[in-house]
């Protein structure tokens, strides 16, 4: 088993029109023995902006820590917030400063820009990065993600939309992986605000 499947987990990001989605699971493994219903893997960087990230759970805090310092020293330098364009290109900096040692991550990032324009990407544990247009996934279960986004995605779709399209493929993905699924959360993205809401999911 590769160390990024150790601990489980699946993420998806979609956009939609001036929106974008973010969906995590919930579950914390060993392996094939669940510690945790609650992890979260989804953090909030700022108000137009989130980071997902599955991997080793450790690696996944620590990431996370780090990249808020950096977020909030960005700010406090600049006096503005981080565009999720810049906060892409940094991610992928840190993660390929380790790459002799790399945090054992599979981060996406998600979020609108200074115009509400939708913004993806995602990368490998040494920063690697792609950007789409339409959705990215990471986790345990790509093929299933993929799969099932390439099937329900559609372009343009309202924030309603894209919250019941991003959950579904989220679900039916989980479903069929012994690694990830135990719930999900998903965060919708728009020029408002952010709307986040807990699901659930099957518990075997």
């Amino acid at each position: 088993m590769s160390i990024l499947e150790y601990n489980g987990g699946a993420i998806i990001a979609m956009t939609g029109k001036n929106c974008v989605a973010i969906a995590c699971d919930t579950r914390l493994g060993l392996q094939q023995q669940t510690v945790s219903c609650d992890f979260q893997k989804i953090f909030k960087m700022n108000d137009k902006l989130m980071l997902g990230v599955t991997g080793l759970a450790t690696d996944v805090l620590t990431l996370q820590q780090l990249l808020k310092f950096k977020l909030n020293m960005y700010k406090l330098r600049e006096e503005r917030e981080m565009k999720p364009e810049t906060f892409s290109w940094l991610l992928t900096s840190v993660l390929y400063e380790k790459r002799f040692g790399p945090y054992f991550t599979e981060p996406v990032v998600a979020g609108l820009n200074e115009k509400n324009e939708p913004f993806l990407s995602a990368m490998d544990l040494i920063g690697a990065p792609v950007m789409t247009k339409d959705f990215v996934v990471s986790g345990t279960c790509t093929a299933n993600l993929n799969g099932m986004c390439e099937t329900m995605y559609r372009p343009d779709m309202e924030p309603d939309d894209l919250f019941e399209t991003i959950s579904q493929c989220l679900l039916a993905s989980v479903d069929r992986d012994a690694l990830s699924g135990w719930g999900a959360m998903v965060h919708v993205i728009t020029p408002e605000g952010t709307t986040s809401r807990r699901l659930k999911g099957r518990q075997d």
